[in-house]
């Protein structure tokens, strides 16, 4: 298991794919010396997360928290971009609903947590079409198609 993957959960994960995702993603979006942390969960957990810092009490796929919205925070010849939260039952639930491999949603979310590090998101229908449009984008080019 990579270092900076945490496996949270009671479950054997293949994480090795996560970290070539991820490692591919930055380098396509030129993040050098990027840092970030990877902890996987259940829907247990995600909902707490969900409800503690984001006020919903739901379960969802996939929370980001972004380190360099802190301005204080400096590290020499580092990018200390966050920690991405993803539940993977979730991610087998929906992988299932929208008729794809659980490689392909894992995957999916994990760029998906990326680009929410790096300051994209889906707030408006212009923003979703960009965020969408560069996930799709990195995942083809990795070679995992939908």
């Amino acid at each position: 298991m990579k270092d900076y993957i945490f496996n949270t959960t009671d479950e054997e994960i293949d994480t090795s794919e996560l970290d070539s995702v991820i490692k591919f993603a930055c380098k396509h979006l030129k993040i050098e010396n990027p840092l970030l942390n990877i902890v996987i969960v259940d829907n247990k957990r995600i909902q707490e997360i969900n409800r503690d810092y984001r006020g919903k009490d739901a379960v969802t796929d996939v929370i980001s928290f972004a380190f360099e919205e802190v301005k204080d925070v400096k590290y020499d010849n580092i990018r200390f971009l966050g920690e991405i939260y993803i539940s993977y039952e979730r991610c087998r639930e929906q992988a299932e609903s929208f008729g794809h491999s659980v490689r392909r949603e894992f995957s999916y979310l994990a760029v998906h947590g990326l680009l929410h590090l790096l300051g994209y998101d889906h707030m408006t229908e212009e923003d979703k079409k960009v965020m969408r449009a560069l996930e799709e984008e990195i995942l083809n080019e990795y070679d995992i198609k939908r």
